[in-house]
């Protein structure tokens, strides 16, 4: 038997139940040996029957000494029993559904058992216990008697079996695993190897075992994914790309257009962005800062730099709203500028622009200087004569497979990435080490902060009220739901079902509007223009308006049932508001009766630092959700946890540097240990770069 070998050729699995292990993504025997348990039972410590009472749950070891099973007709399935004696005392174990059974016990064969006691007529049994037969005076259980592991099942598998084919897999195939850490690294930080990491995370000796397998596996997650993403930068700086002229004149002369002076943060990062469009290397940045922090109007002047040394530049959003907003914006900002003695061109290419084939020749050309646009950039259509620069706005809302792609319709251009769901800093420079990192910190002046007030479900009325005298100010008001219609599984309430109530009863008198993702590309960006003109007060919305929207005169904004949004996107939604002269309020209303749902309101009312609300996050929900790395191009990893072992993670990344400081390329002899882990776990990422 092979690692690599089909999962169907393992004992007792065969081709019908190699398709249940494929439910769990386990399709080889090395897939099967690195599928862990999500828990452990002490299961150490063997009770008598007489010992036993109601509601607690035990471990017993004894002897059929008698069977049956009948048919309910009330409940319509088969109930099979058996009662077992220990020499202390006898016990009913009973199973409902599970007539396969019948066939599985005989008198006098020994049994162990696990599972909770209930009384049923007076009389204490087990019901549904998980159960082991020891054969032939074999008492080696793998379900009693020691730390036990727990894993998540599919219909048609069980504990007991997929135990039993780990530990058959296990005597099989441990001899042929490949050591991923050298000799010298393992030593250091008193690690496992990789036999003993699995021997003892499926079976493990004791806890202290246990947590030293998950230590030493987790710290491999780490080092490895590190050198990967180390090596990802190496072998970017190392590719060549034609540098832009950075003219500073230029740049004094853009800043004094502005309506506003930049902050310091902002001249910082705006410094680094320049700096790395000076390099003959091309720049691979990401740009995070809070939203309304000014990442926007620092990519645009970056945009203009390249534009004036003879690039084009391509500008990807997520949304259409978000793609005619920078249009707009763009425009205005460089009316009456020339560059070159001429004219910026910028357009707009979305899926419904009318003259797309016009947008499209131009672009190809060299006609356009910036294009901004949506997927619709993506398209094979979309053929640039000197792309130079590439600025992907919230780029979490794209896949890494579509950020490359971009990326790939020239010769090695910059590209800036920008976030406005900020990273705590330790975490941005170990999940996103194949970057360099610019951060805009604090807000620009005249930003004010938001007011941000807690509803009860009894004070929806007095939320209206309070909309009301801001509409009667001359305000304008967002209020959002969670969905656009409602479910049956959610008893939330939606978009479409409450605007018709709050147009004709509420805010009557009021003009109002629906906006959410369904509406037609059209549609959406009408309603938004006349929102921006003010022909609309309030704006009844879904989470559309988590990106991007900046409309001044929007003083409020009403969150309902928001206890069903993250704590990161409630801060988004948050900052639709707040971006005027204006005193502005978010008012949310929800059920927060849970303890996590408590944890997350009261970070919301408590804090307005996106920095600080993602590091809460990160706290209550973990890393998976936040930082999708899935979509960082990176598998999920399988045992460790940035949120929870970062002095790990922080230490895996020192070992990575200081590998890749001697042995740029993993060249010499020592290090081809990890050079074959790399292309074993991450062959279609990296394995062009690494080998």
């Amino acid at each position: 038997m092979k690692l690599t070998d089909s999962i169907r050729y393992l004992k007792g699995i065969g081709p019908k139940k190699a398709i249940l292990f494929e439910r769990l993504d386990i399709k080889t025997a090395e897939d099967i040996l690195f599928y862990f348990p999500y828990r452990y039972e002490d299961r150490r410590e063997i009770s008598k029957i007489k010992d036993l009472k109601e509601d607690g749950i035990y471990l017993i070891k004894a002897d059929i000494i008698a069977l049956g099973s009948r048919y309910s007709f009330k409940k319509r399935f088969d109930i099979v029993t058996i009662v077992v004696d220990d020499g202390t005392g006898r016990i009913d174990c009973v199973w409902f559904n599970q007539s396969y059974l019948k066939k599985s016990f005989k008198i006098g064969q020994r049994i162990i058992t696990y599972g909770k006691l209930t009384i049923f007529k007076g009389k204490l049994q087990f019901s549904n216990p998980e159960f082991e037969l020891i054969d032939n005076g074999n008492d080696d259980s793998l379900s009693a008697g020691r730390i036990v592991p727990i894993y998540s099942l599919t219909q048609g598998l069980t504990q007991r079996f997929l135990r039993r084919t780990i530990k058959h897999t296990l005597d099989k195939c441990s001899f042929q695993f490949r050591e991923s850490l050298p000799y010298s690294l393992r030593s250091k930080y008193n690690l496992y190897n990789s036999v003993s990491s699995l021997l003892n995370l499926h079976y493990p000796k004791d806890f202290v075992s246990l947590e030293q397998a998950k230590r030493r596996l987790s710290f491999e997650e780490f080092f490895i994914f590190q050198v990967v993403l180390l090596l990802r930068k190496i072998n970017k700086k190392l590719i060549k790309a034609k540098p832009h002229v950075v003219d500073r004149d230029l740049i004094k002369k853009i800043l004094r257009f502005l309506p506003f002076d930049l902050t310091q943060s902002q001249k910082q990062v705006l410094g680094q962005i320049t700096g790395d469009l000076r390099r003959n290397s091309a720049m691979y940045r990401l740009l995070q800062g809070d939203v309304g922090s000014g990442k926007t109007i620092v990519a645009f002047i970056a945009a203009l730099v390249a534009v004036n040394s003879g690039s084009q530049v391509a500008f990807l959003v997520p949304t259409e709203i978000l793609a005619r907003q920078h249009y707009d914006k763009f425009n205005n900002f460089i009316k009456g500028m020339l560059f070159n003695k001429k004219k910026v061109k910028i357009s707009i290419l979305t899926s419904s622009v009318s003259n797309k084939a016009m947008i499209l020749k131009k672009l190809s050309a060299g006609k356009i200087d910036i294009i901004i646009g949506t997927h619709a950039l993506l398209s094979d259509d979309a053929v640039f004569k000197s792309l130079g620069l590439v600025v992907i706005d919230e780029q979490h809302k794209f896949g890494v497979g579509q950020r490359a792609f971009l990326a790939k319709k020239a010769l090695n251009p910059d590209v800036l990435v920008m976030s406005a769901t900020p990273i705590p800093r330790t975490m941005a420079l170990t999940l996103y080490a194949d970057m360099d990192i610019s951060a805009i910190e604090g807000f620009p002046p005249g930003r004010r902060p938001v007011s941000t007030k807690l509803f009860n479900q009894d004070q929806q009325n007095d939320a209206y009220v309070f909309i009301k005298k801001e509409l009667d100010k001359g305000r304008q008001a967002y209020i959002v739901f969670p969905a656009i219609e409602d479910t049956s599984s959610m008893q939330i309430m939606s978009a479409k079902s409450m605007f018709g109530e709050l147009k004709k009863n509420v805010f009557n008198g009021y003009r109002l509007a629906l906006l959410h993702g369904r509406l037609n590309n059209k549609e959406q960006t009408l309603i938004m223009k006349k929102f921006h003109n003010h022909k609309i007060d309030i704006l009844v919305s879904t989470t559309i308006l988590e990106v991007g929207i900046d409309v001044k005169n929007a003083s409020v904004m009403f969150i309902e049932d928001a206890h069903r949004f993250g704590l990161s996107q409630l801060h988004q939604l948050r900052g639709r508001i707040g971006r005027g002269v204006y005193d502005s309020h978010c008012l949310v209303m929800g059920k927060f009766d849970s303890p996590i749902s408590k944890q997350r309101i009261k970070a919301f009312l408590e804090n307005q630092d996106g920095f600080k609300i993602a590091q809460i996050d990160l706290e209550i929900r973990g890393q998976g959700d936040i930082f999708g790395l899935d979509q960082h191009g990176i598998l999920q990893f399988k045992m460790s946890d940035p949120s929870k072992q970062i002095d790990l993670l922080r230490m895996a990344r020192q070992e990575a540097v200081k590998l890749l400081e001697i042995d740029p390329q993993l060249e010499k002899k020592e290090n081809h240990i990890i050079k074959n882990a790399i292309i074993r776990r991450y062959s279609e990422c990296v394995l062009r770069q690494v080998d």
